[in-house]
């Protein structure tokens, strides 16, 4: 493909892999989904959150990212917005931690509720942008540009959908149930605190 190559995709697999494994709001939650939820009701959570970061890698390829640097009230607005919608994920996530632990398989979080997490969040956008314009400079061609978010979607795939299946076994959650209070109350807090910084960007 013109004007890709193996050493570009190499740094931006690394890249994007190192950024999908900091404490963001997709991982603290799909990683709360797998152990309260079990693996049949985390994985569609996990394939949403792969599909919603993802997407943010596709308006970043489509130059979409360049409307929130023309308007800068739009960003503000996305920001609080998807501030308030990490907080209220956090409430209800505080509210039932003291809650039973679910059986594996119960109905949870969907497909959609794992897009509407990482759709709310605008930082993958930005972090595509900059990422793509760093390692992809010129990038063009309509091969060049799909490969570059096939890449992107199996990367945020396998991450969250192993994570799914991995934290999901009946041996971690059978130690998560133990300190399941405390737990939930953690992440609702690290979600919570990323909610705000994210509110405070704007």
């Amino acid at each position: 493909m013109e004007g890709v190559t193996l050493a570009q995709f190499a740094l931006f697999v690394t890249t994007l892999s190192v950024a999908i494994l900091s404490p963001g709001p997709g991982i603290v939650a799909v990683s709360h989904a797998a152990f309260s939820l079990g693996r049949r009701a985390a994985l569609p959570y996990a394939l949403g959150l792969a599909l919603g970061a993802s997407a943010w890698c596709l308006v970043a390829l489509l130059g979409l990212t360049v409307l929130f640097e023309a308007v800068p009230l739009a960003l503000s607005i996305f920001h609080v917005l998807g501030g308030a919608y990490l907080l209220w994920v956090a409430s209800k996530m505080w509210r039932h931690a003291a809650d039973p632990l679910p059986e594996a398989g119960a109905r949870g979080r969907g497909f959609a509720a794992g897009m509407a997490l990482n759709l709310a969040n605008p930082k993958p956008g930005l972090f595509y942008a900059s990422v793509l314009l760093s390692i992809f400079p010129g990038l063009r061609g309509f091969w060049a540009t799909a490969s570059v978010y096939l890449v992107a979607l199996s990367v945020e795939l396998l991450f969250y959908l192993g994570l799914a299946v991995v934290l999901s076994a009946v041996a971690i959650r059978r130690h998560y149930f133990a300190a399941k209070p405390w737990i939930d109350r953690a992440a609702s807090a690290l979600i919570a605190a990323l909610g705000i910084l994210l509110i405070l960007r704007h």
